[in-house]
């Protein structure tokens, strides 16, 4: 083992004991499509991926063989009808389908054998996945609808009996729905998803999901129900962003086939007809913007049964098809995923009680109570509390322009049956809040244990953990993730309550906080998908996504919608996945040229600038151009990694001419000052790259000033929150970023931790009279430079999906110990470390089939650089 003079490099090797099963080698984590064992995919080509169980020091795969059954038990003996890919000589995880033609409808086995640095073949358990529909042609339901219009409030009910007299093997529910669905089987709720299908430009592109049914299928008689929302496909409610006039708009529908395969290889398909039968229900009212309204006196008992009698329900009516392009639901689901009971109760009176759930969340309560018939009960939810103790609404209704009184804002309404304890909780609606006031029309007793909150989300995995000695730094971290799910909706979402938009800049602003966090990438191909449904033909987008129609104006610019080149890029570069890069690229190339084509001389004020500032403006020609400058380089380097060499070049030189007008009209080279030299202005060209090499040392000295003179306190809006941490701790100034990041008085991130809030805010100042939502993400980069400052995980751009892992941890004056991890494509990347006196401990895991780069910092001495293979490490570091 090398000597150093300062750095000591152990290898800590670790008895893992009799007692545990040797696995060494094994692959695991199979997935289809980032899914694990999905059903009704519709990818011709599915991408296959998998990691490898293999603690020991160098662990690699040699080699790969995917195999490829539509049967299990050949494929237990190594025959594969469909795909046979050979043994590859490649260490590649990641790989997409080349074997038979898939068809639809169609269960598929697979299995994968890898080679370990030994040579040494292990197998993988069996793993499968269903294809769906893959295409229209296969669909057999109609599509329909009751016969109400656009204007009607009661949700339609739908329902059909149907017998089955052979033994099913299997059943699978294909249903694609214009407005959300709920739907029932003999009397039971089929899964657990929440607000299906996710919210698309329903006119360009429609969502099916496909459930697995066969438990809920009998012999004999079966019911099947459905229950439509209206969803953003009709939004009744009046408010700003004009979700009432879009093109779609229309009363809910759905299509829907209920494939049942018998023993006997027979096939019979239940699907939607005239045949159906409809009717209305105690869901009288449901908006996905202001709340839902129930009156339990009209609940019809046993109507999704067998033998339920529907002599008054009417006759349905076919519909149009929504677009000409139905396709899967590919994409982690909303779920009620985390239980809240209150932290505190209070009675009024014995018409109003209010609860506190310790939390600010996007969700849904439950309740349960009971009354005199007749009895109205408005269950409204809010961020915050007047100064009477009441609810307060101030701050997230302002832009609702609808029927306060009828239809109130963040307000289910319960009508109780006073036949029984009612239950209601909402089916088609979600809201941000953390307080809760029920109020009555009848007095009515209920208690602490009568509601309880559900934190409602796109239900994507935890894969990071920040963990340190400092507390304030724990709690950012864990607020910026609460934000971070409250706006997660199959969407990125800018808040849970005032808006719910898809506002573009918000997304790509949090981007590596989401993905260091947690597994969104089906999430966010999703959303891109959408930025594809929503661009003109000339190259624009809206800075909402999906819209109604809304967000066409003057300031959707590159600060914003730079969504389509940002998000494709960093989703390459966390899980070395192209696809989404490639399926845009054409996307990224008609934007870059239609900004070239309004721009002059390679500068460009296309864009809303530097918005929610503590102070300081920044030039916003400025801000834009260097994202102009973003967006070409990404579409340079798409280029290259596509092979397309003329692209490349000229996209290249655009790049290096945005750069150039830049760096001419802004840069001072005397004073190293950009514009007027805010930290917005000077942390942006820093961050992105636009600086001169030459002048980096320089303007960097700048912004540390800048950032001396306000004390280590922000002066920033939303582009300057992204840009300036990085800025400070990849120039050389990483002990004045972390001071910034763990401020804790105003105006910084840790000033709203101790005050209090439970997620990030939209406004630095806590009494702000506008920009005032409680539950915000455009401010979300501190939790993912958490990962990349005193963690120093950081994939390498040049073997991206931390095939080869770039270390840069830093070790802050004040801070003693800090474990960070963060589950990549090949496994857990930890980087634990801690002070004792003048040295460091660093333990460090790299998964198998990587490898990394410690980088050392300013204040370590001896070796720089240190090349590490796959395994456990330990580094003993001295401070300087």
């Amino acid at each position: 083992m090398k000597t150093l003079l300062s750095i000591l490099l152990f290898l800590v090797s670790f008895n893992l004991g009799a007692s545990i099963i040797q696995t060494n080698g094994k692959p695991i984590d199979l997935k289809v499509e980032h899914l694990t064992n999905p059903i009704g995919i519709d990818a011709m080509n599915p991408r296959f991926s998998w990691k490898i169980q293999d603690n020991r020091n160098g662990a690699i795969q040699k080699a790969y063989q995917i195999l490829v059954s539509i049967d299990s038990s050949a494929l237990t003996q190594g025959i594969a009808d469909y795909w046979d890919s050979g043994k590859i000589n490649q260490s590649a995880i990641l790989v997409s389908y080349s074997g038979k033609k898939l068809e639809a409808l169609t269960h598929y086995y697979w299995k994968v054998i890898v080679w370990d640095k030994d040579q040494v073949a292990h197998s993988s358990e069996i793993a499968s996945f269903e294809t769906g529909m893959m295409g229209m042609n296969n669909w057999k339901g109609s599509w329909i609808s009751d016969h109400k219009d656009i204007h009607h409030r009661p949700a339609p009910y739908f329902r059909k009996e149907f017998s089955t007299s052979k033994k099913i093997k299997s059943a699978r529910a294909y249903i694609a729905v214009a407005g959300l669905y709920e739907l029932s089987i003999n009397g039971k709720r089929v899964g657990d998803h929440y607000l299906d299908p996710m919210y698309t430009r329903f006119d360009r592109r429609t969502l099916y999901v496909t459930h697995d049914v066969t438990a809920h299928l009998q012999s004999g008689k079966n019911a099947v129900g459905v229950v439509l929302g209206n969803g953003w496909y009709n939004h009744q409610p009046l408010a700003v962003w004009d979700f009432h006039q879009a093109p779609w708009r229309g009363r809910p529908t759905f299509a829907m086939d209920l494939r049942i395969q018998y023993e006997d290889g027979t096939i019979e398909t239940l699907v939607t007809e005239r045949d159906w039968k409809t009717s209305s229900g105690p869901i009288i009212s449901n908006s996905i913007y202001t709340g839902e309204h129930y009156d339990a006196r009209l609940e019809q008992k046993g109507w999704d049964l067998p033998d339920f009698d529907d002599s008054k329900w009417e006759g349905v009516r076919y519909r149009s098809v929504p677009s000409g392009n139905i396709v899967a639901q590919q994409i982690a689901p909303i779920r009620l995923v985390k239980e809240y009971k209150p932290i505190s109760f209070r009675k009024i009176d014995v018409f109003t009680y209010i609860y506190d759930m310790g939390q600010n969340m996007a969700g849904v309560t439950k309740i349960k109570v009971k009354g005199k018939s007749g009895t109205e009960l408005h269950i409204t939810h809010s961020e915050r509390l007047d100064k009477n103790g009441r609810l307060d609404l101030s701050n997230i209704d302002v832009y609702y322009l609808g029927d306060k009184e009828k239809d109130p804002f963040q307000t289910d309404i319960l009508i109780l049956s006073g036949t029984k304890e009612d239950e209601f909780m909402p089916k088609f609606n979600y809201k941000g809040f953390r307080y809760v006031e029920v109020t009555s029309s009848e007095p009515i007793e209920i208690d602490e244990s009568s509601l309880t909150a559900y934190f409602v989300h796109s239900d994507v995995l935890p894969k990071g953990n920040v963990n340190t000695s400092y507390s304030l730094i724990n709690d950012l971290w864990r607020i910026t993730n609460n934000a971070y799910l409250s706006n997660l909706m199959g969407y990125p979402t800018d808040c849970p309550q005032r808006e719910k938009n898809g506002w573009t800049g918000d997304g790509h602003l949090a981007i590596e906080t989401a993905l260091y966090n947690y597994d969104g990438i089906t999430v966010y191909e999703k959303w891109l998908a959408d930025h594809r449904d929503e661009q003109q033909p000339n190259g624009v987008l809206p800075d909402i996504i999906p819209t109604g129609g809304w967000g066409y104006g003057a300031a959707n610019g590159l600060d914003w919608t730079s969504t389509i080149a940002i998000i494709p890029w960093e989703i390459y570069q966390f899980y070395g996945d192209s696809k989404l890069l490639q399926d845009c690229y054409e996307n990224i190339k008609r934007y870059v040229d239609y900004v070239e084509g309004i721009s002059v001389k390679g500068l460009t004020t296309f864009g809303r600038g530097d918005w929610v500032p503590v102070k300081s403006t920044s030039n916003l020609e400025l801000t834009s151009s260097v994202y102009f400058y973003v967006d070409a380089k990404i579409l340079a380097e798409a280029a290259k990694l596509f092979d397309k060499e003329e692209d490349y070049q000229r996209y290249y030189a655009l790049s290096e001419k945005i750069k150039k007008a830049i760096n001419d009209k802004f840069l001072n080279r005397q004073t190293g000052v950009y514009a007027s030299g805010t930290q917005t202005e000077l942390s942006v060209p820093l961050h992105w790259g636009v600086v001169p090499d030459d002048m980096i040392s320089k303007v960097a000295a700048n912004l540390n000033r800048k950032v001396v003179e306000t004390n280590f306190h922000l002066d920033v809006g939303v582009l300057g929150a992204k840009a300036l941490l990085n800025a400070l701790n990849n120039n050389g100034y990483s002990e004045s970023a972390y001071k910034v990041a763990v401020q804790n008085t105003y105006p910084s991130w840790g000033w709203w931790a101790v005050n209090g809030a439970t997620t990030l805010l939209e406004n630095w100042d806590l009494d702000a009279k506008r920009d005032i939502s409680d539950n915000h993400m455009m401010f979300g980069e501190i939790g993912g430079w958490f990962f990349k400052s005193i963690g120093g995980i950081l994939p390498d751009p040049t073997q991206p999906g931390f095939k080869h892992i770039l270390l840069r941890p830093i070790f802050p004056k004040g801070l003693e110990h800090s474990k960070v991890f963060h589950e990549s494509p090949y496994g857990k990347i930890i980087s634990n470390w801690r002070k004792n006196k003048k040295s460091i401990t660093y333990d460090i895991t790299i998964p198998a089939n990587s490898s990394a780069t410690f980088y050392a910092p300013n204040n370590i001495e001896g070796e720089r650089e240190i090349k590490l293979e796959a395994g456990m490490h330990q580094l003993k570091l001295k401070l300087k």
